[in-house]
């Protein structure tokens, strides 16, 4: 994605002037999708849209900016003998699906059983929206997120439990808002031992 510095919507800058640092292609490509929609991209209503949605991209899809593995980069080993398993919970966040284009929203459940090292309980979150922020498909994100944990902190066990809807199946096609998709990855005890799934399911609520 092309490097250019972006403005906060909330600054007081012209629509022309917030826009200079976007390539014009960028911008030409939103009136083509204005004018396909049957829309008319120089009424006054729509003026400022192209740059909007750019600003907007950029948001979106910030994931590409980084390496979400690089947030469990410092761990910690003195945790007092601790063992047991360290969860996050409720974990919101907000992607795109890589077909449609459209809102994946969602909650993560993130675990795993430390062997001699953990990391701050924030960065889990950080990781989760570290993919989050790319085109996905839930059943990749899922993935992602476990085997980024599996890979940099050396765990005993991970657990990932993601939960969202799908714009791409509520807002067109079968037009089936309120469903909810859930996706999970057990990696290490969690998956090979039935009993310590249970109990990371069950911490998670399930």
């Amino acid at each position: 994605m092309a490097d250019y510095h972006t403005h906060d919507d909330d600054e007081p800058l012209t629509g022309e002037d917030r826009d200079a640092s976007i390539p014009a292609d960028v911008l030409d490509a939103v009136r083509t999708l204005i004018r396909w929609a049957g829309d008319d991209p120089q009424r006054e209503g729509l003026l400022d849209t192209p740059g909007r949605v750019a600003r907007a991209w950029r948001e979106y899809f910030r994931g590409y900016e980084e390496d979400p593995r690089d947030h469990l980069a410092r761990t910690f080993e003195e945790v007092g003998g601790y063992d047991e398993i360290v969860l996050l919970r409720d974990i919101p966040f907000h992607s795109h699906c890589e077909h449609h284009m459209a809102p994946i929203i969602g909650k993560a459940h993130v675990a795993y059983l430390p062997r001699d090292r953990v990391v701050g309980i924030s960065k889990l979150a950080r990781v989760t929206q570290g993919y989050a922020k790319r085109l996905q498909v839930q059943e990749r994100l899922t993935a992602e997120i476990a085997d980024a944990i599996w890979d940099r902190l050396n765990p005993r066990g991970v657990a990932v439990v993601i939960e969202a809807s799908h714009a791409c199946m509520s807002a067109r096609g079968v037009l089936k808002p309120g469903v909810t998709m859930t996706t999970s990855r057990m990696m290490g005890v969690f998956r090979e031992d039935e009993r310590a799934r249970e109990e990371v399911l069950k911490l998670m609520g399930y």
